[in-house]
């Protein structure tokens, strides 16, 4: 195995090797965050048995599976047993390029570049051309959209070594393509074919300061949202940060991708208020800080918001303050229904009580999703294979009891078969199970499956008709697929499972299919993954020309080169539109 391989195993497994200062009224010290997932822990392990340039090919297929965590929304399944996973389709065709009718550099320029910037940070291992590495980082086996690697990863420690690495890629004309925690699903850190410079910020995972008397930390783009979590637990502070995609996801790609999770329908998105400001290098290689660490202010445009779901097409962020929310007692709910209809209602009209705002998450897990769970066997108990909502209700003991009345009450009115209430921590803890581990047992459920995820949203009255239409279409295109929403914001996954490569354009379609449908509905083609390679082309059925038009007005302000993540997010442009802006 290649020295450069075992230096980004080692990179994603280990400890933060500096400390970090925190400063609070209350609070003074210094940490290290803590945190090794499973498949982390396991990377570090396969370092020390791997040996010899035979097993390169082996060791990074292993690497690659084990040292990603499984994506998942919502609470983190990454204790205990994992999914099998069959081989990784990797499709080479149409490989997303700039439709911006950019020039970029030419492979020399590229070498030139990557030299520079050996020399412009020489510290070892900042600079890494291994190809097996290359290869990593410009794919995912989340996503089964066109990739290609990167010419060369560099590791930043600053916001002052990032700025470096923006002004020799401009300087030779070379695209830049920001990574941090790879679990997204839509290509977003894929390479450029012409030759690219992936910037890995997962290094930059220092929390900065907490400011508890205010409710806010500052942190660097690489922190992961469960490690800040658990520093904040650790430390004995009653705040957590209520964002929660996917396991191992970082604060900046989750502003990247204007981010949620099971959290949403209390505490909303990555598009609130829970980003005060960001740190971003830009690519003229300035570096602004959006604004003040005030909980508001109405002083000129939001230019955080500019960033937020910017997909790192408009600059580098390095830096984040963000708001965190007081930690609160929670019980969880389950219900049962005859058919998704009757449960969406019911979700409506609790949301429209004096109870609503005690409902932390409404999940859905369809019927499908209910037999996949017991078929998987990953769980201590099984239910029924009817369409489930899974509640998790915040407040103080009086507080809970009714609103756990109320939520009983209307689920009876809407044909409920069946309602169960954790009345303990560990009732709760085992009954939430079936939502948490519902992406391990979908994959589970059906031996060498491999899995399309994909996500989009809707208006919540609409939320029925989308998933009855999907599971029909899904059903006569024989793909066997699981379903599971945050059926309080009108937001589902699908899970589609498939086994061929003759299977895979099957798949696509459906997904194309589904995308289509949700539009449709006056809904959007993704709730929370974002757009990257895998969602661009619906952009313009879903925004309209004029509106994608002023994106890439923006776009080529800020971005005049375009070598800001290049062939993601923007809808291809006419050649009309394209001449015009050249």
């Amino acid at each position: 195995m290649s020295a450069s391989l075992f230096k980004v195993a080692a990179r994603r497994a280990r400890l933060p090797s500096r400390l970090c200062r925190i400063g609070s009224p209350r609070h003074s010290f210094s940490f290290s965050a803590p945190h090794l997932s499973p498949g982390e822990r396991l990377a570090g392990r396969l370092q020390n048995v791997a040996v010899g340039t035979a097993l390169l090919t082996v060791a990074t297929v292993i690497y690659y599976y084990v040292s990603q965590p499984v994506h998942m929304d919502g609470d983190a399944a990454i204790e205990g047993l994992q999914p099998k996973r069959a081989t990784k389709v990797i499709v080479h065709h149409d490989i997303p390029r700039s439709a911006s009718n950019s020039k970029y550099g030419s492979k020399e320029d590229v070498q030139k570049a990557i030299e520079e910037l050996r020399k412009a940070i020489p510290r070892k291992g900042a600079v890494n051309t291994d190809p097996a590495v290359l290869q990593l980082y410009g794919s995912s086996d989340k996503s089964y959209h066109p990739a290609s690697p990167h010419s060369a990863v560099i590791h930043p420690e600053s916001t002052e070594e990032v700025v470096e690495i923006v002004n020799v890629a401009r300087k030779y004309r070379v695209p830049i393509v920001p990574y941090s925690g790879a679990t997204s699903l839509e290509g977003h850190f894929s390479g450029y074919p012409e030759g690219s410079i992936c910037i890995d910020v997962s290094g930059m995972n220092k929390i900065l300061e907490i400011h508890e008397d205010d409710s806010d930390l500052i942190c660097r783009a690489g922190a992961r949202w469960e490690d800040i979590n658990r520093t904040l637990e650790e430390k004995g502070i009653p705040l957590f940060f209520p964002l929660d995609p996917g396991p191992g996801a970082t604060i900046g790609g989750m502003i990247g991708t204007g981010c949620s999770g099971t959290n949403a329908v209390r505490y909303g998105t990555a598009r609130g208020e829970w980003f005060l400001n960001v740190t971003v290098v830009l690519p003229n290689g300035k570096v602004i800080k959006t604004r003040r660490r005030a909980r508001k202010s109405s002083a000129g445009i939001d230019m955080t918001k500019l960033f937020i779901g910017a997909e790192g097409t408009l600059g580098i962020v390095t830096e984040a303050t963000q708001r965190l929310a007081p930690i609160i007692p929670t019980k969880v709910a389950m219900a049962q229904f005859p058919d998704v209809e009757h449960a969406v209602s019911a979700v409506q009209e609790i949301l429209n009580t004096p109870a609503g705002p005690h409902l932390q998450c409404v999940e859905l897990l369809d019927d499908h999703m209910m037999k996949a769970i017991a078929d998987a066997g990953l769980v201590s108990e099984t239910y029924p294979n009817h369409d489930t909502l899974f509640f998790k209700i915040q407040g103080d003991p009086a507080a809970i009891d009714s609103t756990a009345r109320t939520v009983q009450d209307i689920v009876a009115k809407h044909r409920s078969m069946y309602f169960k209430f954790a009345k303990t921590a560990d009732e709760a803890e085992e009954l939430w199970e079936s939502r948490k581990y519902a992406l391990m047992s979908t994959i589970e459920s059906e031996e060498d499956a491999r899995c399309w995820t994909t996500d989009v949203c809707v208006p919540v009255s609409k939320l029925p008709e989308l998933v009855y239409e999907t599971k029909k279409d899904l059903e006569q295109s024989k793909l066997k697929s699981t379903i599971v929403g945050h059926v309080g914001d009108g937001n589902f996954h699908a899970f589609i499972l498939f086994k061929r490569d003759e299977e895979l354009k099957a798949v696509s379609d459906a997904v194309h299919r589904l995308v289509h449908r949700a539009i449709a509905l006056d809904g959007t083609c993704t709730g929370e993954h974002g757009v990257g390679v895998g969602k661009k082309e619906y952009l313009t059925e879903e925004l309209g020309p004029d509106t994608v038009e002023l994106m890439w007005s923006i776009k080529q302000a800020i971005d005049p080169l375009d070598i800001m993540n290049p062939g993601k997010l923007y809808p291809d442009m006419s050649k009309d539109d394209t001449s015009s802006r050249a």
